[in-house]
């Protein structure tokens, strides 16, 4: 007895130890996937927050200095240049101020600087418009050597059309406004004479393959004779096709010279009544024009196509931050952002895309005179009135990140309207990235809805007539069959259906709507011939195994769509029913399209949704469906009235997971579709979803750069995509058991 009582007593023991080992087991299982996903989250939100921390400045040195009529610094922030009134070029330490070496400019004796111009910044090239009709065309170039590992930055200046001065006016009238612009072989000179006239000089660079020297020739000229207005500011573009003058009155001409005789498009204004165009610079690009005006405002414009397709210089955004005359803007090389200092020494950070004001900062009491940035956007070079130069460092990573410009439509330079776009990288240094999430956000979801309406209806309706009709026989053979098809690997579904189905769709596009309107139909039929059979028939075959006898129609079914659709797309659509629906209809077709996506996703999720619904369905209490038959109900009328009810937490919850599942697909979307991100309900039409574009784009985005933060942003929208689809499932789930527990 007393060994006994010790057996049971030492049996219990060890099964409480076991109960109590699975209990913390489970506690810290749970516990870990919890902070497993509580890390992932804040992973990403570490990640994704500086894409919103805002700009700062801070001031380094200031130092006094002759006066300056244009400044400089070189890209790596160590060295800054001024060009003087009396032609000298200043190069100096941009730490203390100190003169590093200082150049005069090739002038002739017998003339005198009237007029200056600043070529594309990313050049470092400059022109010096003379009284005689001439100019000089000069380069501050900066060569950096490695002495002892220790680099040194030496400056220099060029002549890159030579030290002789070159004629620009062939009537040596004196040049009082001067732009210029060299690209490769073709350069040109824009010039306002005292005249008034407009004069423009062009020059070819000539090889000589024997000497492998080259020499510029001129070799065009025009001259446009203007109204009688007073020239403000001239504007050539970098790829020598327009000039913008802008004049006193506020007005703005817009003048196309790729011909050889000059034109005038238009001529509007731009700034209000008694307003002044006081700064005039184009933006990056040399699309779009900056317009800051004596009432502090700034404007960008760019031409926009009409609707006689013609381009019409159009108002885009406008920033209203500054109150002072706007005396200068330095545009950055490499993004759309720019300063703009003005008269009572206030700096502004904008970026025009973003459509945002970065910050507002006072740098000086006195005016400001000029205001350079750094090919790297981080150093600010600003001149005052007090001849004071100002050296502050500027901290302003991600300026293009806006909630407009994330999810909201941005009007884009050379677009017609606003709209919804990514597109991250060009081979065009002069790109702007377009970074919308809308469009992969819309791609997402029109993935997860193709999918889901494929999947949902076979799904669920082949749970519940696996569950509650089907011979359990049969059941142990479909359920873990389907079961079975949620390890196939998502690579090879997407593989199969870019590079077979795809193909075959488009080549028999007639037999595949002919087989969603004949299925249907031949099922119905199935069915009533099933329910008419002679009883002694229906007796021969087994209750549950009806639906095997299907297998043999669907096929013969699908056969023979497949092999009328040739017949039919010759007959109805001329042999090609894809260029009938883009030709006749207006209807894009790409091969990859949603109709793929759907069906390829839909295969995957099925069986995730198959299973959990199908044990929601057959974990019913059989006594539920007992009493209800027992009641003179008929099975269908129990299944509808009694056990989906009973079972519809599990079946909501089935779905959620399923969309969840769907939300997060990468591997099929990939190679399933075009990876367009486009925004288009077309069931022909590709897409492109969150998840695919980050498989895609993550290896060649640079690390901490805007384009890979905006990446991992899209990994927190999906992260938040699935907790709230995971979420609102298990609240209903809680909510529909709640209240068809008392069943």
């Amino acid at each position: 007895m007393n060994t006994n009582s010790s057996f049971v007593l030492s049996t219990r023991q060890w099964r409480m130890l076991k109960d109590q080992i699975a209990k913390y087991s489970m506690t810290l299982g749970g516990i870990s996937i919890i902070i497993a996903i509580s890390l992932i989250f804040f992973y990403l939100l570490y990640v994704v927050l500086p894409l919103f921390l805002p700009a700062s400045m801070n001031h380094i040195v200031q130092f006094s200095s002759s006066d300056s009529i244009y400044i400089a610094t070189e890209e790596k922030n160590e060295l800054g240049v001024r060009f003087t009134n009396d032609a000298q070029a200043v190069f100096f330490s941009l730490k203390d101020g100190k003169v590093i070496s200082k150049y005069k400019i090739a002038i002739p004796d017998d003339a005198s600087i009237t007029s200056f111009a600043v070529a594309d910044p990313a050049t470092d090239i400059i022109a010096f418009g003379l009284n005689d009709g001439r100019a000089v065309v000069v380069k501050h170039n900066y060569k950096i050597t490695y002495p002892n590992d220790v680099r040194v930055i030496t400056p220099s200046i060029q002549y890159p059309l030579g030290k002789e001065p070159i004629v620009v006016d062939d009537k040596r009238r004196a040049l009082t406004h001067l732009d210029i612009q060299l690209q490769g072989a073709r350069n040109t000179l824009a010039a306002i004479t005292i005249d008034k006239d407009l004069v423009l000089a062009t020059f070819t660079k000539e090889e000589s393959f024997l000497s492998e020297s080259s020499e510029f020739e001129r070799s065009s000229s025009s001259v446009l004779a203007l109204p009688s207005i007073d020239i403000s500011h001239l504007l050539l573009d970098k790829e020598q096709t327009v000039i913008y003058l802008a004049d006193q009155n506020g007005q703005i001409t817009h003048i196309d010279i790729r011909t050889k005789t000059p034109k005038i498009l238009q001529r509007l204004r731009v700034v209000d009544v008694n307003t002044k165009i006081t700064a005039l610079e184009f933006l990056t690009g040399d699309i779009s024009l900056l317009v800051g005006d004596s009432k502090g405002r700034i404007t960008q414009w760019f031409p926009v196509r009409d609707k006689n397709n013609n381009y019409i210089l159009t108002k885009i955004r406008q920033f209203n931050d500054q109150s002072a005359p706007i005396i200068s803007i330095a545009t950055e090389e490499r993004r759309k952002g720019f300063v703009a200092a003005d008269n009572n020494g206030n700096v502004g950070i904008y970026h025009s895309t973003a459509h945002r004001t970065i910050m507002l900062e006072k740098v000086t009491d006195a005016a400001i005179k000029q205001i350079s940035i750094s090919p790297r956007a981080d150093r600010l070079l600003i001149a005052d009135n007090n001849k004071q130069l100002h050296v502050w460092d500027l901290h302003n990573k991600h300026p293009e990140i806006s909630w407009s410009a994330l999810w909201g439509k941005v009007w884009y330079e050379s677009y017609e309207s606003p709209d919804y776009v990514w597109q991250s990288s060009s081979a065009n240094n002069d790109f702007e990235p377009k970074f919308s999430l809308i469009p992969l956000a819309f791609g997402t979801l029109k993935a997860a809805f193709y999918a889901m309406l494929i999947a949902i209806p076979i799904a669920i309706f082949g749970a519940i007539y696996t569950a509650y009709f089907m011979d359990p026989k049969m059941r142990s053979i479909v359920k873990p069959s389907i079961e079975i098809m949620a390890a196939l690997p998502t690579v090879i579904l997407g593989f199969i259906a870019g590079l077979w189905l795809a193909p075959l769709m488009e080549k028999n596009l007639p037999g595949f709507f002919m087989l969603l309107l004949l299925l249907p139909i031949a099922v119905l039929v199935f069915a009533f011939m099933m329910h008419n059979l002679p009883k002694s028939l229906k007796h021969k075959i087994s209750t549950g195994w009806q639906s095997a006898l299907l297998i043999p129609i669907i096929l013969l079914v699908t056969w023979s769509a497949f092999s009328l659709s040739y017949p039919i797309e010759v007959w109805l659509f001329d042999g090609n029913m894809p260029n009938w629906l883009t030709t006749q209809l207006g209807v894009d077709f790409d091969q990859r399209n949603a109709i793929i996506v759907g069906i390829a996703m839909g295969l995957a999720v099925i069986p995730n949704i198959f299973s959990m619904a199908e044990d929601a369905v057959f974990s019913v209490p059989k006594h539920l469906t007992i009493g209800s038959l027992a009641l003179g109900a008929t099975p269908w009328q129990t299944m509808v009235r009694v056990v989906i009810l009973t079972a519809s937490p599990g079946i909501f919850s089935a779905i959620m997971i399923g969309m969840g599942r769907a939300v997060g697909e990468t591997m099929i979307v990939l190679m399933a579709t075009g990876n367009t991100p486009i925004m288009d309900f077309n069931l022909f039409e590709g897409l492109r979803t969150l998840s695919a574009n980050i498989a895609v784009e993550m290896p060649e985005s640079e690390v901490a750069s805007t384009h890979y933060r905006i990446l991992f942003l899209s990994g927190l929208v999906l992260f938040i995509f699935t907790f709230f689809f995971n979420t609102i499932a298990e609240v209903v789930r809680h909510r529909l058991r709640r209240k068809y527990s008392s069943l």
